[in-house]
């Protein structure tokens, strides 16, 4: 398992004034007591450098080349970034070429069959329809409305995140939360809601969770395909108190059964392999879900397992990886997460301890083929576009969510 991740050898804790800056030997330490104001400049600079190599090995100087136009790995993830890096630096060509790539992206996906946030077209809407919003152009943000609510979503459809049910609900609430509640209203998404309960309740089995879910004959636990990502989703939405109560007893089964060390198994029928501390398999996901579920649902179990995953997550979350699903850059994320909701600056040090990290470390990691640059190697999800878009994210911490993830 070893070979996973990096031993993590960072202090537990280092106080920003404990350290004059010229005085550090080590580049990390140096970075790590640096006060946050500081640090932050850094992190924004590293971002914005690292947006435009994203913007012209994905995008280039035409968007010609481009054959994968998701948000999770291609030319969408690209724009996803794009817009954060305008909310955080206010340039509005960073806006400007948002659009530009969801233009090229509406175009060539009309006949697409696929339906979610992250790997179909109603992410492209979705982003659309928001971007259009900031720029003041009504027009374009009433016809990207008018093609999300075109999406139809095949009667075969899987339940999970990626690319089923509760992937296109993500893009129904980002909507509403960017351009105003209702704009997709629940008489919209109720009949999508009841048919992920139906078929949860149908695969459960006596003696496991309320809840259970398949993904190509598998059931998965994690965020990505699995129940964490699932029960993230439905959380959000407005649901029956029966409902609300089998989600809860299904996150309640996931706590029980998890490793001792607080990671969590990849699906129900491998529950003895102890391997991944990924957000798409293991502690990292799944402690955003009960982080968001201890607020939910007012309790403290809840939250004690997150802050369990996250232990987890800092002893052997500092992947040989730099991305948003299955590496440093994703995993930083919880401790991003329980500092907001808790205000305990332990968690803040630790997501700048993972993201100091890769600022320090991780091209120089890459080149010497200690580090693994992602099978996407400038996108969103797998790439550098992740490890850009969480360092625009430590600009103003209290703010930070995980992207196409949380709210």
């Amino acid at each position: 398992m070893a070979d996973r991740f990096f031993p993590n050898v960072m202090p537990d804790f280092v106080e920003e004034t404990a350290l004059h800056q010229d005085d550090a030997a080590d580049s990390l330490l140096k970075l790590l007591s640096m006060p946050y104001p500081s640090l932050s400049q850094s992190f924004k600079r590293a971002a914005l450098d690292l947006k435009e190599i994203v913007v012209l090995e994905t995008w280039g100087l035409t968007g010609q080349h481009v054959q994968d136009f998701t948000l999770y790995s291609g030319a969408l993830g690209t724009a996803f970034l794009l817009f954060k890096a305008y909310q955080v630096a206010q340039n509005k060509n960073d806006l400007n070429l948002c659009l530009e790539i969801v233009e090229a992206f509406d175009s060539s996906s009309l006949a697409s069959k696929d339906v979610t946030f992250l790997c179909g077209r109603a992410g492209g809407c979705a982003l659309g329809a928001v971007a259009a919003k900031y720029a003041g152009e009504q027009e374009l943000l009433n016809y990207y409305l008018a093609q999300f609510t075109e999406i139809k979503l095949p009667k075969n459809l899987s339940d999970e995140l990626l690319y089923g049910r509760v992937g296109y609900l993500w893009a129904c609430l980002f909507l509403n939360k960017n351009v105003g509640q209702g704009t997709i209203p629940s008489t919209n998404t109720r009949a999508v809601v009841e048919e992920i309960i139906e078929n949860g309740r149908k695969l459960a089995k006596k003696g496991g969770p309320p809840l259970m879910f398949e993904w190509y004959g598998e059931k998965y636990w994690g965020a990505a395909h699995g129940l964490a990502g699932i029960m993230h989703v439905l959380m959000d939405m407005e649901l029956k108190p029966d409902e609300a109560e089998d989600v809860k007893g299904t996150l309640k089964y996931m706590i029980e059964n998890r490793f001792p060390g607080g990671n969590y198994p990849v699906s129900e029928e491998d529950r003895k392999r102890d391997v991944l501390v990924h957000w798409c398999h293991g502690a990292p996901g799944i402690g955003l879900t009960l982080a968001k579920a201890a607020k939910v649902f007012d309790d403290r179990e809840f939250l004690k397992a997150a802050v369990d995953a996250a232990e987890e997550v800092w002893n052997r979350g500092l992947l040989k990886r730099v991305g948003i699903c299955h590496g440093i850059s994703g995993n930083a994320y919880l401790f991003l997460t329980l500092y907001r909701i808790t205000g305990n600056l332990v968690f803040l040090y630790r997501a700048k301890a993972f993201a100091s990290f890769l600022l320090d470390r991780a091209h120089k990691l890459i080149s010497k083929g200690e580090m693994h640059g992602g099978d996407n190697a400038y996108s969103l999800f797998e790439g550098i576009g992740g490890m850009a878009y969480l360092f625009l994210d430590m600009c103003e911490p209290s703010k930070a969510r995980f992207p196409a993830y949380e709210l």
